[in-house]
């Protein structure tokens, strides 16, 4: 009997499924084909997932400067599949040494957003260069030169005009003309381009290949810094050479949090995404969130995000400045503090959250999921800001400068170009890194792990947590970029969703609850998803259709 017993034992050990050591295949998911082929062009070259992430990088440095490029910056959130370590690469702007908190007011102390939105002030020191430095040397195995070798030779013969592109151009092209360097790239013969239309960029052909021969330094140093800082200067910014040599990239600590059986790896400070995802999920932990009717999920959701982002505005900034209490924020204990005041009959009003008395008067960025054969993963969210960044290129240079600046603080309570407001925690001041709402993560349970993350500005940090809650429902990459999106961040005190996001019986029940509702005539994010199931060994990857130009591949 007893060998009968341990027989069946056997066999049942023998009849689990097995779970894979590796993929044993590549994903990668990007805002548009050509950044996805040279990162599987990267694996054909020996490289593993960080190096794919520095070639993603530098292609979409040339071609969708709408959105990121190496004027910008941004986080790699990564896994390393060997030991299991996890970290995330801090390549985000800075402030120039003589920023201070008042220099985007006007004399009646009036926020003057054109300063802080618009031309060289607006722009921090940018990170990308020196990001893509580092997790080339630290973590890859091929050298940055070799990595850098896709984006040449795109700056070399061009790249076709794509839809996003084009739109963008359309909507920036005003005040792009205020400066003449970037709409001689651009606007060739001084009008908008057309669909198919070869961009080539020989100025930033220059600047890559100089980035390949001398590294950073060839960046942050030298020749290049001499006309980076004179371009700025002559046209009223406030850069220096010392600004750019003292850049430095930091590794930061992950956020890490637990929702059922599912651990969470997501941006620290000065990303807010991290510890936002965080806040909420713990809010909404007691409910079976999946099984609630769609009225009811969204209202929890929502008053989940109304206090997160309260939170955000009051607490969050650069650790390096200000102590964040990102444990206090974490905590189980204080979201269950603040999920005492959820009803699920009413909407709370913001404005009857405690806390200070503020009442405040599209999209860009770009994301990219990466997943090597071995299982080692990267995150990575990169940015400009608003489209086309400041709208200003140092003449010679190629690349347009980020507007990073105007996600500080311009003044307490004012809101930003998202319409997020902030306090002390993220006010202007020299070398400080300004709040972000970047969210890269990683998704690990049992049988499952992936990658998610998506541009959009404030939005970001909602629709990773629509995402990652599809994920926790058994869903793939597929379903959560596809998923229609709502949002709420406090202030204003409004839920703006995309089109069909709610039937019209929906919207009523919710507007009957107290909720105020901005149904929009046009979608947001870019969202790209990489899954790995290590109990069937499929690996899967999707790009978000809101876009005509985005590629996802697995080989």
């Amino acid at each position: 009997m007893k060998a009968r017993l341990c027989m069946v034992l056997l066999l049942a050990v023998f009849i689990q499924p097995l779970q894979a050591d590796k993929p044993g295949k590549a994903a990668i998911a990007t805002a548009h084909y050509m950044a996805t082929e040279a990162g599987h062009e990267t694996f054909a070259m020996g490289g593993n997932a960080f190096d794919a992430a520095v070639a993603i990088s530098a292609v979409l440095a040339v071609l969708e400067q709408t959105s990121c490029g190496i004027g910008g910056g941004g986080f790699y959130l990564i896994h390393r599949a060997e030991d299991g370590f996890e970290t995330m690469i801090d390549a985000r702007e800075m402030a120039p040494a003589l920023a201070h908190r008042d220099m985007y007011l006007n004399p009646d102390g009036t926020a003057n957003h054109d300063l802080s939105r618009s031309g060289p002030l607006a722009a921090g020191i940018p990170g990308q260069v020196a990001g893509m430095e580092h997790l080339a040397a630290k973590y890859g195995k091929l050298p940055l030169a070799v990595s850098l070798q896709p984006a040449i030779r795109i700056a070399r013969d061009g790249f076709p005009v794509y839809t996003k592109f084009l739109g963008m151009l359309s909507r920036t092209e005003k005040t792009m003309r205020r400066w003449p360097a970037a709409p001689e790239v651009f606007l060739p013969g001084g009008k908008l381009p057309e669909m198919g239309q070869v961009i080539k960029n020989p100025d930033l052909l220059k600047v890559l290949e100089k980035i390949a021969a001398e590294g950073s330094d060839g960046f942050y140093k030298g020749e290049l810094a001499s006309k980076l800082v004179d371009g700025v200067r002559d046209a009223g910014g406030i850069w220096s050479m010392e600004d750019l040599a003292n850049y430095e990239v930091k590794e930061r600590e992950p956020i890490r949090t637990r929702y059922q059986e599912y651990e969470l790896v997501t941006a620290p400070p000065p990303s807010s995404g991290g510890i936002a995802i965080a806040e909420m999920l713990n809010i909404i932990a007691p409910y079976q969130v999946s099984q609630l009717d769609r009225v009811q999920r969204t209202h929890l959701l929502v008053e989940a995000m109304r206090r997160a982002y309260r939170d955000r505005a009051l607490y969050l900034g650069d650790p390096d400045f200000y102590e964040v209490p990102g444990q206090m924020l974490t905590d189980a204990n204080y979201a269950a503090g603040l999920r005492a005041g959820i009803r699920f009959d009413k909407a709370t009003p913001s404005a009857m959250l405690p806390g200070r008395d503020i009442q405040p008067g599209g999209t860009d960025t770009t994301h990219f999921s990466v997943m090597d054969d071995e299982g080692n993963m990267v995150a990575a969210t990169l940015t400009v800001n608003t489209p086309f960044g400041s709208k200003f290129m140092v003449p010679g240079t190629g690349f347009m400068l980020n507007n990073e600046m105007d996600d500080f603080s311009t003044k307490p309570g004012e809101p930003n170009a998202w319409g997020l407001i902030g306090f002390t925690a993220n006010e202007v001041q020299p070398h400080k890194r300004p709040l972000s709402s970047m969210s890269p993560t990683l998704m690990f349970g049992k049988d499952r792990q992936g990658i998610i993350g998506t541009p959009g500005g404030s939005r970001i940090i909602t629709m990773v947590l629509l995402g990652v809650l599809d994920f926790f429902e058994g869903n793939g990459p597929e379903s959560w970029v596809s998923l229609p999106r709502f949002h709420h961040q406090y202030m204003p005190d409004t839920i703006f969703a995309e089109p069909g996001a709610f039937s019209p019986d929906e919207v009523a029940a919710l507007e009957t609850m107290g909720h105020a509702i901005d149904v929009k005539s046009y979608t947001w994010g870019n969202m790209h998803g990489v899954m790995w199931n290590r109990e069937t060994g499929e690996v899967s990857a999707a790009s978000d259709k809101r876009s005509d130009a985005g590629l996802a591949v697995v080989r």
